[in-house]
């Protein structure tokens, strides 16, 4: 039961409590660039799902093996194996989408979020709770970029996953699908989360105080 539960906290620390983009805002690069559609959010959130659980994966079952000395090298190219893999199966799988994409399948491999699992997580966990943290940060990265594209889609061009939602008269907000759009809507979930996370302290605090009260 004990490792039931630390693994749910495993895959729910990247899912939730460190958010990618919403907590620990990292990955800026494609969060701005590629989340002009929600079809182009979940496909590079997946892609770069995949990279991170799979690397993780190798870096936790090589972790003693691999020298102090060349550790982040090493982690590099194991990176890069599994984004050239992801890259040519895009290609292979729909040219219009891996246009879409762009150079941001490759700059996967200069993501943060992935390094620095692999550095700070899965180079000193066993390769279970590796993975699980990993499949979580990812897919909290993906429902991030998701949240985003979601909203500059059914704005900016009036649909959703391609389907249309106000009809031939609506007027979209060319902005949304424009670079400053996705600065406006991050900023947007950002001040959303940060007043969610405000009002869970500010009642967790509101029971302390009841509970030293009572106490009294």
């Amino acid at each position: 039961m004990t490792s039931l539960v630390s693994n749910f906290d495993e895959f729910m620390d990247g899912l939730w409590k460190q958010n990618p983009i919403f907590v620990m805002v990292l990955g800026m690069c494609p969060t701005l660039a590629v989340t002009v559609s929600a079809i182009n959010s979940i496909s590079m959130g997946l892609a770069t799902t995949f990279v991170l659980v799979a690397s993780c994966l190798l870096v936790s079952l090589l972790r003693h093996a691999i020298p102090k000395e060349v550790r982040i090298a090493s982690y590099i190219v194991i990176i890069a194996t599994f984004v050239t893999v992801v890259d040519y199966a895009i290609q292979a799988i729909s040219l219009e989408l891996y246009e879409a994409l762009g150079a941001y399948i490759k700059l996967i491999v200069a993501n943060c979020i992935l390094l620095g699992r692999a550095e700070a997580h899965a180079a000193k966990t066993p390769p279970v709770a590796a993975s699980l943290n990993a499949c979580g940060m990812g897919l909290g990265f993906t429902l991030g970029l998701l949240a985003i594209g979601a909203v500059r889609e059914i704005f900016g061009s009036g649909m959703l996953f391609g389907v249309s939602l106000f009809g031939p008269h609506f007027q979209p907000w060319v902005i949304m699908v424009l670079p400053p759009g996705g600065f406006f809507v991050l900023a947007g979930w950002l001040i959303l989360f940060a007043a969610i996370k405000a009002r869970n302290s500010s009642q967790l605090s509101s029971g302390e105080r009841a509970l030293e009260g009572g106490k009294s």
